[in-house]
């Protein structure tokens, strides 16, 4: 029997001589000790119950809650609302395009077949939207037309007026246009290449001080949405004072303590994210039928577009996460006044 302990000894002694060493015995887990999974779900319905409380405490007081809502949906669908109406204004670019067209006035010699040549060649540069060619008879017979000097100009020996290439670019672009005029100015047959800068420089300077309008605007609201989310959770807490004392006295952490009204600050952001973009989707609606009649009487068939899903999912987003960081300023402002006495 004691043959046993002897060879466990014997070959102990033979690992520590080769350098090796006896593997370390596994201490015994505590059995009261949780393991991995029961701490995740203690997380997960501590958060639950955090979760459930706000929905309960939100659901008491439902008309609070929606005006709430209602004043952050306002706020937020103010700057998305301009920035839509200036996306909407941007799909006019068609015709800004056109204002901004360059004219290319070609040499006497150049007839109709080397004019369309250049035409083609001009329209499939990628800064160009399109390019149209004006022929000599057609620019006088336009000329005619137009100055009411028709009798006059028929006694003219010669037509007088070039071919001429209207261009329209795909961006109107200060800078971009400078240069695509230039580029267009040294091609053969051209005499002259002609751009209304001035009016592309109006048009840039109305559409960068609307960008501007917009950007301070949603930085003046956002800080509002701050305050007023603010100073909503804490009147919340205000009301649950003693109850928070009394949740840190038995050791509640803060942690704990600030669960419920980030949640709580998220669902106020959730609904005034989902108003502000059924107010939105409402507004633009309504706003369109005047639109519509107003682009019909000059012969237009345009029209507003409602929200895009990717801009009310964004705006839904960018609520929720502003009522989050609108409550987490407010419980760290009051978090430590919450001490128990």
């Amino acid at each position: 029997m004691s043959a046993t302990p002897d060879r466990k000894a014997r070959a102990s002694s033979t690992a520590e001589r080769v350098g090796g060493s006896a593997k370390p015995s596994k201490p015994p887990r505590n059995p009261d000790e949780p393991d991995f999974k029961a701490l995740l779900h203690a997380w997960l319905e501590s958060h639950r119950a955090s979760l459930v409380d706000s929905l309960r405490r939100l659901g008491k007081h439902p008309i609070g809650s929606f005006f709430t809502c209602l004043v952050m949906a306002v706020a937020l669908s103010l700057p998305m609302g301009l920035a839509l109406l200036l996306d909407n204004v941007e799909r006019l670019g068609g015709s800004w395009q056109r204002a901004a067209q360059i004219s290319l006035f070609m040499q006497l010699d150049v007839d109709s077949a080397a004019g369309e040549s250049l035409r083609a060649e001009i329209g499939a540069m990628p800064d160009v939207d399109e390019a149209q060619w004006i022929s000599r008879e057609s620019a006088l017979e336009e000329f005619q037309q137009l100055s009411g000097l028709g009798e006059a100009l028929k006694e003219l020996p010669d037509n007088p007026l070039p071919g001429v290439i209207l261009v329209t670019p795909h961006e109107v672009d200060k800078d971009k246009l400078e240069a695509l005029r230039q580029r267009l100015a040294e091609m053969p047959g051209v005499e002259q290449a002609q751009l209304d800068l001035l009016w592309v420089e109006r048009l840039s300077a109305i559409l960068k001080l609307g960008d501007r309008f917009v950007f301070g605007l949603t930085l003046l609201l956002v800080a509002t949405l701050l305050l007023v989310i603010g100073n909503t959770i804490r009147l919340h807490i205000e009301n649950r004072r003693t109850e928070i004392e009394v949740v840190k006295l038995v050791g509640g952490t803060d942690g704990y303590v600030r669960r419920p009204f980030l949640y709580m600050g998220a669902l106020y952001g959730l609904g005034a994210g989902l108003l502000a973009w059924l107010v939105l989707a409402y507004g633009l609606g309504w706003l369109n039928e005047a639109v519509v009649r107003l682009a019909g009487l000059y012969g237009s068939d345009f029209g507003l577009s409602g929200v895009p899903s990717g801009d009310g999912f964004s705006l839904v987003l960018g609520a929720v996460l502003l009522g989050y960081i609108g409550a987490w300023l407010a419980v760290a402002r009051h978090l430590s006044e919450l001490a128990p006495r």
